[in-house]
């Protein structure tokens, strides 16, 4: 197989460096920022996490509700490219917005809006990985997105640290230096994003009709029919939905639970960054692995030490121990999430990848919402933050038992119908 990589990948990979950016920012600077308001406010750091949590919650549900009809949509010849950069926009402004909430629940309502923008350009993007690149090689590129995503964004967020830190010395004040990071992440964002906005072509995809928006309802419809009869990506998504729960989560709040914990914000940052940096090698490593063994092998050994990482969370008591949690993270994020995305990918029929990976972020933001909010309310009702966390180490055990299930299934893909350019 040829390891080097074309224009139209290299692209496509770009947008993982640029959305990354503010996948780190949101995993990073963000919540202890928002921990700041919500202290300001007089907000307890349970409920302080709790709310964190509820948000993320709300971002990823309105994802999960729109995301297959959009899905669907953008499946439609010439809807993809429109559909994604609308999605981009959204995500792009509502970050720079952000600088300029001074109020922590005017803040949690931006981000909202930040995120769905976010989320769902993932979706169209996932979904462009087919006509980007042969099907034998959709392990190694999508595990390069991952890879080159965690590294990229580590620049964004140097520059954006410094800022923050360095605020006094700067002589500007910690609310003006968090508006100039939200401002760089944003423009970072943008600017990774315009190799693919010129070099992306929609190569599968179904033909347009007179009502393309009520067509999309009716072949959704026909989809939901359809993956309950392929029984391998049927089992798949339902074992996605419970093992991605907790990787989600685990992104979406380990600051915030740090945060909660009382430990260093520059530690907590430090060790996040760290993160990414682990990251980089371990996503090719898992890429080039996947040419020698089973994916499904690999994506089982990920869930299991996800499982392990969960359970060593809810003992979690210094911040030497929450280095070791980020190493150990890094080690494993980006191998389950590339190699989920392009296992999926080879089983699902090309020409209706929108679709698919609409109801695949179903199963993921469904998950999302799921985990965030089991989270803060765990954490509620028991006063103990420990116990909120370690509650998605059930969700990484059944993931374990139900993707097991599917591997054993023959795949039930047919590209018989494909229209392509």
């Amino acid at each position: 197989m040829q390891s080097k990589l074309t224009k139209e990948e290299k692209s496509w990979i770009l947008y993982d460096v640029g959305n990354s950016a503010f996948t780190l920012l949101v995993s990073t600077i963000m919540p202890i920022y928002f921990n700041r308001l919500a202290e300001d406010a007089g907000l307890s750091d349970v409920d302080y996490l709790a709310y964190w949590g509820y948000a993320a919650s709300v971002a990823t549900l309105i994802v999960a509700l729109m995301g297959p009809i959009c899905g669907t949509l953008a499946d439609t010849k010439g809807y993809k490219k429109p559909i994604f950069i609308i999605s981009l926009v959204i995500g792009a402004i509502g970050c720079i917005s952000l600088g300029f909430a001074k109020n922590w629940l005017l803040f949690l309502i931006i981000y909202i809006i930040a995120k769905v923008g976010y989320s769902g350009s993932l979706i169209f993007y996932d979904s462009m990985l087919p006509d980007v690149t042969a099907n034998e090689r959709m392990d190694h590129v999508s595990s390069q997105g991952y890879a080159w995503g965690y590294i990229g964004s580590c620049i964004p967020f140097i520059i954006s640290l410094a800022v923050v830190l360095g605020s006094d010395v700067i002589g500007i004040s910690t609310e003006t230096a968090m508006a100039i990071a939200f401002g760089i992440t944003a423009v970072w964002w943008f600017a990774m994003t315009l190799p693919l906005l010129k070099s992306y072509k929609q190569k599968y995809y179904v033909e347009r009709k007179p009502h393309a928006i009520r067509e999309s309802f009716a072949r959704l419809g026909t989809t939901l029919k359809n993956v309950r009869r392929e029984k391998k990506a049927f089992m798949f998504l339902l074992a996605f939905f419970f093992y991605i729960d907790g990787v989600y989560t685990i992104i979406d709040m380990a600051t915030a639970y740090g945060s909660a914990l009382g430990f260093d914000s520059t530690g907590l940052l430090l060790a996040l960054l760290v993160t990414q940096i682990v990251a980089f090698p371990f996503a090719i490593l898992f890429g080039r692995m996947a040419q020698k063994y089973k994916a499904e092998n690999l994506i089982t050994v990920c869930i299991v030490a996800y499982f392990g990482i969960a359970v060593f969370a809810m003992f979690l008591t210094s911040q030497t121990q929450f280095w070791i949690l980020a190493i150990l993270v890094g080690m494993f994020q980006g191998g389950i999430q590339a190699l989920s995305r392009s296992y999926f990918t080879k089983i699902i029929p090309s020409n209706q990848s929108g679709e698919y990976f609409g109801l695949m972020d179903i199963c993921g933001k469904g998950a999302a919402f799921m985990g965030t909010a089991v989270v803060g309310v765990i954490s509620q009702l028991t006063g103990d933050i420990n116990k909120g966390v370690g509650v998605i180490a059930v969700m990484f055990a059944l993931g374990i038992i139900l993707f097991k299930r599917a591997a054993m299934l023959p795949s039930d893909r047919s590209n018989d119908n494909q229209t392509t350019e």
